[in-house]
């Protein structure tokens, strides 16, 4: 034991409570999956169900290896590389929606030649705008009220990126638009400010519904839920499978809608997770969000510099909502949106990216953990309404 605890405190910085959330969020990443995908592996890989068990462990290894080598970084750096991946997330993401792979009449993937890996430019514009917003937000925090100089800049990114996701995951844009006014009021941004970047935002929203790829299912899916005339089909499936996991599930494996719910490995895991592990392991799952939210937003008040602590909350938040968010559309709490579930569902490199995001929130701790270590809590860099 006192071996593996030397390796763990040697290798292993930052919050260890987040170290345990992901280990366990992983574990369970890899069982549901291998169970979800059952059906899906006679169809495609005749039957070999092993396929989809080893390209997903492969994927859940590679996510954990970028976060421990961006763990090791120190998060400071992130504040430059974010710029550079801003300007060349813009490129992409209109590139993505003008020639990208067009699935479910929505182009936001491509592929990446030689190895077949889908990407969505999505996942690092939101990992790159959420870095840049917080470095914006802790170098103006003295002339913060500047309407030109601090805010015009910010409202322009935020723009450019969200209005760019929009045309294509209107979804997703509208969590990261949520995520940078978190910021921006964490940031001390005046409240005139974000009321008017509310109405810049409903106004892009609109022409990203007219003008974008899905805005007729958006309208659709979202009448739909709040008429109640009919249950979708996706959601009937989930249903089932939550009134029949109880309250102890039936146990790993033994899901019977895997075979009826559409994308039960990533849209609609959650339902295969109550199905399987029942209330109990809802709740459990619920649980580890709400303590990683806790854990990442903590830093707003611990870390000593105010970059550390605007981006742990920013992606922590920008994690945790979109878990909320695909929890709920799985129980019936919000209209279908196709979001997955982060660190647990099946995907490509949007588990590399969240790998990277987590790595980055541990990378804050361990900074907080140096600095403190020996001596009081510093928090003079820190202003102080960021600080509370």
């Amino acid at each position: 034991m006192e071996i593996i605890k030397d390796w763990v405190d040697r290798n292993l910085k930052g919050d260890p409570v987040i170290w345990f959330i992901v280990f366990a969020l992983s574990i369970l990443s890899i069982l549901v999956v291998y169970s979800a995908t059952g059906t899906l592996a006679y169809k495609m890989q005749e039957g070999n169900t092993e396929h989809y068990l080893i390209k997903h462990s492969f994927l859940v290894i590679l996510s954990l290896t970028a976060m421990w080598f961006a763990h090791k970084l120190d998060y400071r750096y992130f504040s430059k590389i974010s710029r550079l991946a801003l300007w060349i997330s813009v490129p992409l993401l209109f590139f993505t929606y003008k020639f990208g792979d067009n699935i479910n009449e929505a182009s936001r993937w491509l592929t990446i030649p030689y190895i077949g890996q889908t990407f969505q430019p999505s996942d690092l514009a939101k990992l790159a705008l959420i870095a840049n917003l917080a470095a914006m937000l802790s170098k103006r925090q003295q002339n913060i009220d500047d309407f030109k100089e601090s805010f015009v800049p910010i409202l322009l990114w935020c723009g450019v990126i969200c209005g760019l996701i929009a045309l294509t995951n209107y979804s997703t844009a509208v969590l990261l638009f949520a995520t940078c006014m978190l910021l921006m009021f964490i940031g001390r941004v005046p409240v005139r400010y974000l009321v008017m970047l509310t109405l810049v935002g409903a106004l892009a929203g609109s022409l990203a519904l007219t003008f974008g790829q899905r805005g007729g299912t958006v309208v659709n899916r979202i009448k739909s839920f709040v008429e109640q005339k009919e249950v979708p089909f996706q959601a009937k499936q989930a249903y089932i499978a939550i009134a029949t996991g109880g309250v102890a599930g039936k146990g790993p494996g033994k899901s019977d809608q895997r075979n009826f719910l559409p994308h039960p490995y990533s849209d609609f895991i959650f339902a295969i997770i109550l199905e399987e592990y029942g209330l109990i392991g809802g709740v459990v799952v619920l649980f580890l969000y709400l303590a990683l939210l806790y854990r990442g937003m903590r830093a707003v008040s611990k870390s000593e510099k105010a970059y550390g602590g605007l981006l742990s909350a920013g992606l922590s938040f920008a994690l945790v909502l979109q878990a909320m968010v695909n929890m709920g559309v799985s129980v019936g709490l919000g209209p279908i949106t196709g979001l997955p579930l982060p660190l647990v569902s099946m995907g490509g490199t949007s588990l590399l990216f969240t790998g990277l995001a987590i790595g980055i929130i541990l990378s804050v701790s361990r900074a907080e953990k140096e600095d403190n270590h020996g001596g009081g809590k510093a928090m003079r860099n820190v202003p102080k309404a960021v600080a509370a």
